[in-house]
């Protein structure tokens, strides 16, 4: 379901575009969709035929997203296992601090080797309807002030829904523009499109490494950007928007760690508007990859701020219940229900 289809639902019934607005706005904070205001009740501005059609939209809406399984965190997250209308999941994290981490697509083609998402490979695109479902089902656990869009998938593989999405909670959803992170390995639509767009999302960009080589290993469908490229098309955004450019670069030990690589940070990032979240690896036992030792981590921090780079490890939340990305899924997920990875059809 896309947000225009609702839209188009309430007009039928007769609903102008003042009324599908306070609607619309109900429904995204998690209120009951004839939530009147202090001054007016709903019976007081809503058509009758709108108001008795309510129903039968609040329960559709109510299919389009929710809660399988909730996962508390010691940080103060919580991760959302999240059951859409056909039954397939997805997740979202609470973040600390008023924060939404939401999906985009089941599963994702890209296939990044650090991934658990990545392995099932892409199922289906979420719908815009859904993308914003995440966000009204988590208005009820708690406040949203930030949605990022940086759960299963990448956004840029579903572009238009993920962009109407960011205009309505631009909009009506009350969130302000740089508190909309749009999160992608560097699809060159992305670069196109931001720009071009009402509500101009903050931008957070996967780097990892800073060796084309290596990047190409890492995430073997991404376009093929050598690193100071992808940088620069990213410094045009931030100088356009105001909005410093987030670069995510997962650390794996023996892999992306070494001086040499960091060292040849400091050269990428001298002079760019931007921010480096270094997020060590949320390893299990038996992975092929690690995360460095906490004492490396500090070394790695300290060395690149003392130097100019604004540095921050992220650590992904809800890493006490294996809450990395893509794994509360594959837990609940059957085997046979996760299919071969498959390259995207876009």
């Amino acid at each position: 379901m896309r947000i225009a289809d609702l839209h188009q639902t309430l007009a039928q019934l007769g609903a102008l575009p003042v009324h599908q607005g306070r609607i619309t706005r109900a429904w995204l904070n998690g209120k009951a969709l004839d939530t009147g205001t202090r001054h007016q009740k709903a019976e007081n501005f809503l058509p009758l035929r709108v108001r008795e059609g309510l129903p039968a939209i609040a329960t559709q809406l109510e299919q389009l997203a929710s809660i399988s399984e909730r996962h508390p965190g010691a940080d103060g997250s919580a991760r959302l296992l999240v059951k859409l209308h056909d039954g397939q999941l997805v997740e979202s994290v609470l973040l600390p601090r008023d924060g939404l981490c939401v999906s985009t697509q089941v599963g994702c083609a890209v296939g990044c080797v650090f991934c658990m998402t990545g392995k099932s490979g892409l199922i289906r695109q979420v719908g815009s309807a859904e993308i914003v479902a995440q966000v009204a089902l988590a208005r009820r656990e708690r406040s949203v002030k930030k949605v990022v869009f940086m759960g299963m998938g990448e956004p840029a593989h579903n572009l238009d829904n993920v962009l109407e999405a960011i205009n309505l909670l631009g909009t009506e959803g009350g969130i302000g523009h740089k508190n909309l992170v749009f999160s992608t390995v560097g699809d060159p639509r992305v670069f196109e499109r931001l720009p071009q767009q009402a509500v101009k999302p903050a931008l957070a960009l996967s780097l990892h490494t800073t060796d084309a080589a290596l990047r190409a290993q890492l995430l073997p469908r991404a376009p093929a950007y050598d690193p100071a490229e992808l940088m620069a098309l990213g410094e045009d955004y931030a100088r356009a928007t105001g909005y410093p450019i987030q670069y995510q670069y997962t650390l794996l030990a023996g892999i992306n760690d070494s001086q040499a690589e960091i060292d040849r940070l400091l050269e990428l990032f001298k002079g760019k508007y931007a921010v480096l979240n270094l997020i060590p690896y949320n390893s299990l036992p038996d992975d092929d990859y690690q995360r460095p030792s906490g004492e490396r981590i500090v070394q790695i921090v300290r060395y690149l701020h003392s130097r100019g780079v604004l540095t921050k490890v992220r650590n992904s939340a809800g890493q006490d219940v294996d809450g990395g990305c893509g794994q509360l899924r594959a837990r609940a997920d059957k085997p046979e229900r996760i299919r071969p990875l498959r390259q995207s059809a876009i």
